[in-house]
């Protein structure tokens, strides 16, 4: 990182700390201190907001030829919803995960993670600050994929809107929570970009995000629905298609919140708060 970019981290540290002091400050400024300061640095990062911002959007289109191979109607889908659920999926990987891979290693390098736990941040208070911003741009992101899919692809208004927001919530905090199991073993900055593949490819390939599950063999299909963001990316296909049942969806919820609990006892367990130097 730059020594700007050191610069306003210092200063952006500075400023959770001086928030902390007051006495009658809430955790919800805290959060809100450090993300504002996490959203700067986050800023400074052009390629990480690139690849955030641009890679959710342009790699669907990549699909659209496979997919216009696929007898998608067979399945109840269309092409529209297949390239937004597509979309979405970018999203949780590429926003959330691979962004705060990179934030949490980079943090904790350059001693900002060490540093908040001398003030009155809780670990989950500085984990949950660092994610914020990434958080946000997803979830922003998600709204605008479902409209501008909505209008260009025609994809019509979801049938089963109630499932969308579940999905996405179970996506970004799937994501987020394995981001930070990830940078607990990533030695540097630049080996993020390794150590985050594995969970890429099995998620592009397996969670229904490049093929969907639904023209996949029904015994791989069901084991590909047990992988961490199988059970987002099938609620939010199923918020448009309507293709999903209370019991499916139920059992989709629960093994998302599943994921969410591993993932989160092992950080607590696993989680590296000095530098890997």
């Amino acid at each position: 990182m730059s020594g700007a970019g050191v610069r306003v981290e210092s200063r952006g540290v500075s400023g959770v700390r001086g928030t902390e002091r007051g006495g009658g400050t809430s955790a919800g400024r805290r959060l809100w201190a450090l993300g504002r300061a996490e959203l700067t640095l986050l800023g400074r990062n052009r390629g990480v907001v690139f690849t955030a911002l641009a890679v959710p959007l342009l790699l669907p289109f990549t699909i659209r030829p496979a997919m216009d191979q696929v007898d998608l109607k067979k399945q109840g889908l269309t092409i529209g919803t297949t390239l937004l659920t597509a979309a979405i999926g970018f999203s949780f990987l590429f926003a959330v995960y691979t962004s705060l891979v990179n934030a949490y290693v980079a943090r904790r390098e350059e001693l900002v993670l060490k540093r908040l736990r001398t003030g009155e941040l809780s670990d989950t208070e500085i984990l949950t600050g660092t994610a914020l911003p990434a958080l946000v741009i997803g979830l922003a992101q998600a709204l605008v994929l479902c409209v501008g899919c909505a209008v260009l692809l025609h994809t019509g208004a979801p049938r089963a809107p109630y499932l969308i927001l579940p999905g996405l919530v179970a996506g970004y905090l799937v994501s987020a929570a394995l981001a930070a199991l990830t940078a607990s073993f990533t030695r540097t900055v630049e080996s993020a970009q390794v150590t985050a593949l594995p969970l890429m490819f099995v998620s592009m390939l397996g969670s229904g995000i490049t093929f969907p599950t639904e023209i996949m063999p029904d015994k791989l299909a069901s084991v590909c629905e047990l992988l961490p963001l199988s059970p987002a990316v099938r609620l939010v296909r199923a918020g448009w298609t309507g293709q999903m049942s209370a019991y499916e969806a139920l059992g989709a919820l629960t093994t998302a919140l599943a994921w969410i609990i591993l993932a989160v006892f092992a950080v607590r367990r696993r989680f590296q708060w000095e530098p890997r130097r």
